[in-house]
C-alpha cells in the first residue's frame, strides 16, 4: 500500500513547468504595433463612412438624414465631453 504522501508526489511530477519570459524594456519597439499607418486607417474609415451614407441615401432619404444627424450629434458630444 502506498503512502498518501508518495501518491501526491507522483501527481505533482506529472505537471509541466512554465518557462519564465523576461519582459522587454519600455523603450524597445513593439513589432505588433504598426507605426505610420494612422493616416491610411483614417482614410479607410472615411471612405467606408461615405459609402455607408451613399448606400443608405440610395435606399431612403429620410434614413440618410437621420443617420447624418446622429453621427453629427455624436461627434459634437464627443468633442464636448473630451474638452470638459
Amino acid at each position: 500500500m502506498q503512502n498518501k504522501y508518495q501518491n501526491n508526489s507522483l501527481q505533482k511530477s506529472s505537471y509541466s513547468t512554465v518557462q519564465q519570459v523576461n519582459t522587454p524594456s519600455p523603450n524597445s519597439p513593439d513589432p505588433l504595433i504598426s507605426k505610420g499607418w494612422e493616416r491610411e486607417q483614417y482614410v479607410g474609415i472615411i471612405i467606408l463612412f461615405i459609402s455607408l451614407i451613399a448606400a443608405v441615401g440610395y435606399l431612403s432619404r429620410r434614413l440618410e438624414y437621420a443617420l447624418l444627424f446622429a453621427v453629427t450629434l455624436s461627434i459634437i458630444l464627443v468633442v464636448f465631453f473630451l474638452t470638459m
